[in-house]
C-alpha cells in the first residue's frame, strides 16, 4: 500500500507539473518547475518564458543554463541557451552554447539553419556556409533559401559547387533555379553542365524551366544540347528530335508535355484540344480539335523547332475534316520564332472526311534558327465550326545539293 501510495503521488505530481505547463503564465510555468525540479523540460519552459514574454535575457539565461545542467543533450536549449547570451552582448559564451548545440545535434536542419543564421550575423562566414550545407544535405524544403544566403556569402558559382554545396540533383537543381531568377546566364549554364554531369535523376521542371529561358534569351544552341543531355536524366529520350524529323512526338503516341520542344498548349475561345484514339494514320491517337464560335484566331497549340539558317526543308502532315463551316479556314503555318516571318503556309484545312496529305518545301532565312508550328484561322473575326483531326506531322531537312548539281 505504501509502495502505490508513492507510486500515485508521482504520477500525480508528474501529470499536475504537465497540466501547469501547459499554460503560458509565470506562475502556472513556476508551479510546474517546483513540482519536477529535476525535470530539464520545466527550467527550459521558464527561460523561454523570460526570452520571449518578458525580454529578458539575463533571466532566462539561468533557465536555460539549468536546463542544459540537467540535459545536455537537447541542442535546442544550447541554442536558445547562446541566443540569450547574444541578446546579453556576451559573445564568448554565446558562440560556446551555439558549438555545443551543433555537437550535439549536427544533422537536424533546423539547428543548422538558425547556427548558420546566427554566424551569417556574427561575421564568421566560413562557419555559416558549413551549416548552410547541413541544412542542405538534410532538408530539400529549405533549399531555396539555403541556397539564397550562400550566395549572398559567396557570389561564386565555381566555389559554391566545390566547396559548399552537396553534390546532387536537388542541390544543383535548386541552384539552377536560383540562377535563372537572378538571370545569371553564363552561371546558370556551369550549374547545368554540372548537373548533367551528376547523372542522377533531375526532375523535369528544371529542364522545362531552363529550356525556356534560354529560347526567351535567344541562345538556341544551349537550349538544344540542355534537351538532348537531359534526355537520360530527365526520361526524355522519347522525345527527341532526330534527322528522320525534326518535329517532336509528331504522330502524338506520347504524353504531351506542353513544354520544351514538345508540343505547347493553351486554352483558346471557342476551340476543343483533345487526343483521339479512334482516328489515327500513323500512331496511336490523333490530335482532334473542335471549334464552335468567332474570335478564333490561334488554335493555341504549337511546337518549337531549331533549324538551321539557310537551309532548305520539307514539311507534311496528314488531316481530316468534319463538316467544318464558316467563313474562311483553318492552316498549318511555320514561322520565325522571333521575327515573325512566314516559311510556310498550307491549304485551308477542310473537304476531306478521309485522311489527306498536304507537304510543301521551304527555305530558311540567313538568321532563322527557332521556327514555330502552329495553327491559325484567317479570319479571326469570322464564326466557324466543326471538327478536324491532324496527324503524322514531319519535317526534314533537304540534302544540301553541290555547285553543278
Amino acid at each position: 500500500m505504501a509502495l502505490s501510495a508513492l507510486y500515485l503521488s508521482l504520477c500525480t505530481r508528474e501529470f499536475l507539473a504537465f497540466h501547469f505547463s501547459e499554460k503560458p503564465d509565470l506562475a502556472s510555468l513556476q508551479r510546474a518547475a517546483s513540482l519536477e525540479p529535476e525535470d530539464a523540460a520545466y527550467q527550459y519552459l521558464l527561460g523561454r518564458y523570460y526570452l520571449l514574454a518578458r525580454q529578458d535575457p539575463d533571466k532566462a539565461a539561468r533557465f536555460f543554463r539549468s536546463a542544459v545542467a540537467l540535459n545536455p543533450h537537447r541542442a535546442r536549449y544550447w541554442f536558445d541557451l547562446s541566443t540569450a547570451y547574444q541578446l546579453l552582448g556576451d559573445r564568448s559564451r554565446q558562440k560556446r552554447a551555439l558549438q555545443e548545440a551543433i555537437v550535439v545535434d549536427p544533422a537536424t536542419p533546423d539547428v543548422a539553419w538558425e547556427a548558420a543564421n546566427l554566424y551569417w550575423v556574427e561575421g564568421d562566414t566560413n562557419q555559416a556556409l558549413r551549416e548552410f550545407r547541413a541544412v542542405l544535405e538534410n532538408d530539400r524544403s529549405l533549399s531555396a533559401q539555403a541556397i539564397e544566403r550562400c550566395w549572398r556569402i559567396k557570389p561564386d558559382v565555381n566555389a559554391l559547387m566545390q566547396e559548399v554545396l552537396p553534390r546532387t540533383a536537388d542541390v544543383y537543381s535548386s541552384l539552377l533555379e536560383f540562377l535563372i531568377s537572378k538571370n545569371q546566364a553564363a552561371d546558370a549554364a556551369k550549374a547545368w553542365s554540372a548537373l548533367a554531369q551528376l547523372q542522377q535523376t533531375v526532375e523535369t521542371r528544371y529542364v522545362f524551366e531552363y529550356v525556356r529561358y534560354l529560347l526567351d534569351r535567344r541562345d538556341i544552341d544551349q537550349a538544344r544540347m540542355v534537351w538532348q543531355q537531359a534526355a537520360g536524366p530527365s526520361e526524355l529520350s522519347a522525345y527527341q528530335a532526330s534527322p528522320q524529323n525534326l518535329i517532336v512526338n509528331g504522330d502524338f503516341s506520347l504524353l504531351v508535355l506542353n513544354a520544351g520542344f514538345d508540343w505547347l498548349y493553351e486554352q483558346a475561345p471557342g476551340v476543343s484540344l483533345s487526343l483521339d484514339p479512334t482516328a489515327t494514320i500513323s500512331g496511336n491517337q490523333s490530335l482532334a480539335i473542335a471549334l464552335d464560335g468567332p474570335g478564333v484566331g490561334d488554335l493555341g497549340i504549337r511546337q518549337l523547332i531549331p533549324v538551321e539558317a539557310n537551309t532548305n526543308y520539307e514539311f507534311s502532315a496528314y488531316f481530316k475534316a468534319d463538316d467544318l463551316q464558316g467563313a474562311g479556314g483553318v492552316r498549318l503555318v511555320i514561322e520565325d520564332r522571333y521575327s515573325a516571318a512566314n516559311y510556310f503556309s498550307s491549304e485551308e484545312l477542310k473537304d476531306a472526311d478521309y485522311w489527306k496529305l498536304m507537304r510543301g518545301e521551304f527555305s530558311t532565312g540567313p538568321d532563322s534558327r527557332l521556327l514555330v508550328l502552329r495553327l491559325q484561322h484567317l479570319p479571326a473575326e469570322a464564326a466557324i465550326r466543326g471538327r478536324l483531326w491532324l496527324d503524322g506531322f514531319r519535317l526534314i531537312k533537304e540534302p544540301r545539293q553541290e555547285a553543278g548539281e
